[in-house]
């Protein structure tokens, strides 16, 4: 099963799950904001894509960090995770786990590749 990840006031979003039931294709949403971000879960994005893809550095939470953190979560792996588990916001979104996958941000192609066995 698809699961994608984002939250809900993101355009963004709202342009992935639009995307998606265009298409037919079947997903469970998993608000980052609402219901939170584990360390397992964080761990499988980061075996999926570089914590680079992964780390929203254009977002408001990301801007609101001091620069100590900011440059903390470049240089440091563990220390990015832990800024990212405190504010999953800190993801760039949406995320889209096809379980095979992680797409990372919303496709010029609005998932045109996908089909609901995906």
């Amino acid at each position: 099963m698809n699961t994608l990840y984002g939250i809900n006031n993101c355009d963004s979003c709202r342009k992935a799950r639009k995307a998606l039931e265009a298409r037919g294709i079947d997903y469970r949403y998993h608000d980052l904001r609402d219901d939170g971000l584990d360390r397992e879960r964080l761990t499988r994005f980061l075996a999926m894509a570089e914590l680079a893809t992964l780390l929203n550095t254009r977002s408001t939470t990301w801007r609101g960090l001091d620069g100590a953190d900011q440059q903390a979560a470049r240089d440091d792996d563990e220390h990015a995770a832990a800024l990212i588990l405190a504010q999953p916001t800190l993801l760039k979104r949406p995320l889209l786990d096809t379980g095979e996958r992680l797409l990372v941000g919303l496709p010029r192609d609005g998932y045109a590749g996908l089909d609901d066995s995906a």
